[in-house]
């Protein structure tokens, strides 16, 4: 008989792991025992010694679907004669090494119970399971369990709490399991914040948005602005409202044959919006695609994405929303994505109504949007579905903070040989920005339990990063803005050496004092010239 400690760390909580392992125990014939770590999931197994390897080597090769697997440690260990295997209580003490799995799009196993007239969360539009549902967006704190998340204040009904500790079961340990019964329920409120006499406000929303409405949609990283993409007087309504001129609004359509009607789509695009990231794609335009002139003016491309939450498509399939529908980031031009109605939020006026939940979003997160080109997919923004997945950079450092600059500011936490890019932040030119920024950067920090040592920001003395570190009582590095652009697609490439780098990002304040523009470096991560 062989007994093998095994300690898994990266993103492996919140994504189906304990209950993974329990099965894979069964199928090998091993007993032993799980449990989450602040550091990962700990794991012992005993039985005969080829069972045994075989579970760590599944483990290892066959992950859960949203695992990210940093490190696997496997150890032999004295054996006991165990029988059974178990789950034990979650360790709350020790340093922080696991991560949190980004927000998942609702998978095939809950659309197929969402549109099954016999099931209890029959048109539920918060059903999920450990394969999909929110994560990131949810989580307070690590270990990534229901007390740490803002699922907390829901208790779950009897028919719930038996699927959560039933390790046979899709929802065994699914932190944001809920059912009509026990979980959060959506409401519709009018442009004044009073409660619509509706008892179905799904179907009153679609029917708004195909009369011309401007809808705010709460979704899992924070508001849409929807609009019908077909109705070019409620686009431009939409415009004038929001404060955005011209740049050019993302569409969400009703599934992907849709999507093929608008744009030209490769197996490669087709494949990233179907996945569980469920990402905004820019694709070229087809002809007679019958959208808003004010969707896109000037471009011969759109952004699209298909529904990633179960309200998405009940609203698409049973409520008789238009088959394209705008979907904006809700707030004014400049302002930080609103994740709940308060006065300041800034969508007074904006919005004719508001599809709203009560579950509460702890950390807003933007759509992620994504261009694929020959090497590859290329982010033009990364958020949900992909923060805070992070960059493996390999090496270790001390824990380094990088603020960013002024411009599509994102926070990034360099801990252990990994780089974790926090929720897209946007541009800091307002007080609401700002305020946005902090908040970024404590969840960032908090949630990962690490302080940083050192912080590293733009060259440039007023911009806003510069000035915060400046405000901290550690210490700090400037990076000229476009050596730091040439690092960190280095880094990103895991590019070790001198590269010739192209910069064309706009102005930097250079090493000489003067204002660089485009430019072409040649260096590496340390030095470039």
């Amino acid at each position: 008989m062989t007994r093998l400690a095994i300690t898994a760390n990266g993103i492996v909580q919140g994504v189906g792991f304990r209950p993974y392992v329990y099965g894979l125990a069964k199928r090998h014939g091993v007993s032993g025992h799980v449990a989450n770590t602040p550091a990962g999931v700990r794991i012992e197994v005993e039985g005969e010694e080829t069972a045994a390897r075989a579970f760590a080597r599944a483990l290892r090769e066959q992950p859960p679907r949203l695992a990210d697997i940093k490190e696997i440690t496997v150890r032999e260990i004295p054996a006991r004669a165990e029988t059974g295997f178990f789950f034990l209580a979650s360790e709350r003490h020790g340093p922080v090494r696991t991560g949190v799995a980004p927000d998942a799009a609702t998978c095939p196993a809950c659309l197929r119970e969402l549109f099954d007239p016999a099931d209890r969360r029959h048109l539920y539009p918060f059903i999920n399971c450990v394969n999909c549902g929110p994560r990131y967006t949810i989580a307070t704190a690590i270990p990534y369990d229901r007390a740490n998340t803002t699922m907390r204040g829901f208790t779950m009904c009897r028919a719930c709490e038996r699927e959560y500790t039933d390790p046979a079961s899709r929802r065994f340990h699914a932190q944001p399991n809920c059912c009509p019964d026990c979980g959060p329920r959506l409401r519709l409120l009018d442009a004044n914040g009073e409660p619509l006499d509706d008892s179905s406000p799904l179907t009153t929303a679609a029917a708004l948005l195909a009369q011309g409405a401007i809808v705010a949609i709460k979704g899992v990283g924070g508001f849409h602005l929807a609009v019908d993409a077909a109705d070019n007087k409620a686009v431009t309504r939409l415009r004038r409202r929001k404060g955005r001129e011209a740049k050019p609004l993302a569409v969400m359509a009703a599934d992907i044959a849709t999507a093929r009607r608008l744009v030209h789509l490769s197996g490669r695009e087709e494949d990233l919006l179907l996945s569980w990231h469920a990402p905004i794609i820019i694709a070229p335009a087809k002809d007679g695609h019958g959208l808003a002139a004010a969707i896109a003016p000037g471009n011969d491309t759109f952004g699209v994405m298909l529904p990633y939450t179960p309200a998405h498509h009940i609203l698409f399939r049973r409520a008789g929303a238009p088959r394209v529908l705008v979907m904006t980031s809700a707030n004014r031009s400049g302002e930080p994505i609103t994740t709940a109605l308060r006065e300041d939020s800034g969508l007074a006026g904006v919005a004719d109504c508001f599809l709203d939940h009560d579950r509460a979003i702890h950390a807003g997160n933007d759509d992620s949007v994504l261009r694929v080109m020959a090497a590859g997919p290329v982010f033009i923004r990364r958020g949900r579905g992909y923060v805070p997945r992070p960059l493996r950079l390999g090496g270790s450092s001390p824990p380094v903070l990088g603020v960013g600059s002024d411009l599509k500011n994102a926070p990034c936490l360099l801990r252990g040989g990994e780089a974790i890019l926090g929720r897209h932040v946007g541009d800091l030119k307002t007080p609401a920005a700002r305020a946005a920024f902090q908040r970024a950067v404590t969840h960032l920090c908090g949630l990962f339990a690490t302080t940083p040592e050192l912080v590293v920001h733009d060259l440039h003395p007023d911009h806003h990063g510069s000035r915060w570190a400046g405000d901290q009582s550690i210490p700090r590095i400037a990076a000229q803005h476009h050596h730091a652009h040439l690092a960190s697609c280095l880094a990103e490439n895991r590019v070790d050496g001198n590269a010739i780098g192209i910069i064309l990002d706009g102005a930097g304040l250079g090493p000489d004092g003067t204002i660089w523009g485009g430019e072409v470096l040649v260096g590496d991560c340390r030095a470039a010239r």
